[in-house]
């Protein structure tokens, strides 16, 4: 039991996963310079199960989650006051997104990225995106609402459970106590989905390894040449939000240190990072923007609608850099009127991203929003979508952080804050406690 304790302690743990994902890109290395099929096949194995186990965690989680966050509102007082917090928060969603696209859109057309180079996507690439579904605000609409109550779930639609936990909470939220026993079913349901969570975490050392490991095994040096305008410029875009925008939204807006809110978060961040899963990182979220003072009523609410809704980096710097950087290796010359359309996009089809593949739908839904041809469009998929692993990992983080941050600035205007939590940093969900609960 000392072993686990020091083990779960959040700097051991911390420090643990980093010499994790530094040995993993060592070990990814070694495999790529040596041709070792074997140790990158045990490396993608091993992140595989990894994100296995994330993912099948994924469905019940959201819907859990959202229904007992609205139906906790109760607490904080009628229904006006619920409108008002999910009013202010979408509000705050909308601002940030707006904010994320105009610098990914500022980085674009100073970077100019893709500028002078020319790639011709291989087959492989060209088939991989024939077989994806693209974004369009059609296929958004009608896909929202499935075709029965039980589709959704077995079939993991993100956006559909979201759509059925958002009506089945005001719904409840409505009934009140007539909706009792089901609410509590729900909290038994969440409880239990965040305590085999805590036990997956454990393996995150693991896990990290793996993914970053097959993922330098995979692209070695090859994605730092081609494409390393577009991977600069999008990291730069999302290091940019997530060190300089959140971080004065929080101090002059939430009142919070950005020291605080990095000591807090950052294991959440890197397990983000690494992930690359905005619905994964979900628990560990909620339970650090607890940790920041936000009420657990609220946090509950706004922290898992944002994990599918609020995506900075998937959604809003991501898909402006990306559609400039297309146009411009395939010489398209965008009109102002498309700038436009890219940033209002951002703001208005968040809803289109959910899980980790939203940057897919998100992006086809801007590039056809900007009217490019069908080929460019194509074309252009087919080559961002081989390096696109390694620039999720930091759209990832971002979208995490902002998951955190606008609860945190809605808590603020209405007194939701409590000003000396006394929680430690945590690398996941610990109800109080200063280790990981196994």
């Amino acid at each position: 039991m000392t072993v686990l304790r020091n083990y779960t302690k959040p700097k051991v743990f911390g420090t643990i996963v980093v010499s994790a994902l530094v040995l993993g890109a060592v070990l990814g290395f070694v495999a790529k310079v040596t041709e070792a099929s074997w140790l990158t096949d045990t490396l993608d194995t091993i992140g595989t199960i990894f994100t296995s186990l994330l993912q099948f965690t994924v469905v019940p989680l959201v819907f859990t989650a959202i229904v007992v966050g609205i139906t906790s509102l109760q607490k904080l007082g009628g229904a006006r006051v619920a409108a008002r917090l999910g009013g202010k928060t979408v509000m705050w969603f909308a601002i940030t997104s707006l904010i994320a696209v105009v610098i990914g859109l500022a980085i674009g057309l100073i970077g100019h990225p893709g500028a002078g180079v020319h790639i011709a996507p291989d087959a492989a690439s060209t088939s991989k995106v024939a077989g994806k579904e693209h974004g369009s605000w059609t296929a958004l609409l009608s896909g929202i609402v499935p075709d029965n109550f039980f589709s959704a779930f077995s079939e993991g639609n993100i956006l559909q459970v979201v759509f059925l936990a958002l009506v089945v909470g005001i719904a409840c939220f409505a009934l009140k106590e007539k909706a009792a026993p089901f609410i509590n079913l729900n909290q038994a349901v969440f409880d239990i989905i965040q305590k085999i969570l805590r036990w997956i975490i454990l393996l995150a050392p693991i896990g990290v390894l793996g993914l970053i490991g097959n993922a330098f095994a995979t692209y070695g040096n090859k994605f730092l040449q081609p494409l390393l305008s577009l991977i600069v410029a999008v990291y730069l875009g999302c290091a940019i939000v997530l060190f300089v925008v959140y971080p004065i939204l929080l101090k002059f807006v939430g009142r919070i240190s950005p020291r605080r809110f990095f000591a807090q978060t950052w294991t959440t961040l890197q397990f983000a990072f690494v992930s690359r899963s905005s619905s994964a990182s979900l628990p560990l979220a909620r339970q650090a923007a607890v940790d920041l003072g936000v009420e657990q009523g609220y946090a509950g609410f706004a922290v898992p609608l944002g994990s599918t809704t609020k995506m900075d980096g998937c959604a809003a710097v991501y898909p402006a850099i990306a559609t400039i950087f297309i146009a411009n290796i395939l010489g398209v010359q965008l009109a102002v009127w498309q700038y436009v359309i890219i940033a209002v996009v951002a703001i208005f089809g968040a809803l289109a991203t959910a899980g980790t593949t939203g940057w897919f739908t998100m992006l086809t839904l801007t590039l056809g929003a900007a009217d490019l041809p069908p080929a460019v469009v194509a074309t252009g998929l087919a080559i961002v979508i081989g390096v696109d692993p390694i620039m999720d990992m930091m759209r990832t983080a971002t979208n995490v952080a902002g998951q955190i941050t606008v609860p945190v600035l809605v808590a603020r205007g209405e007194g939701l804050i409590e000003e000396n939590p006394g929680q430690a940093p945590s690398p996941q969900p610990q109800d109080g406690k200063h280790e990981v609960s196994a």
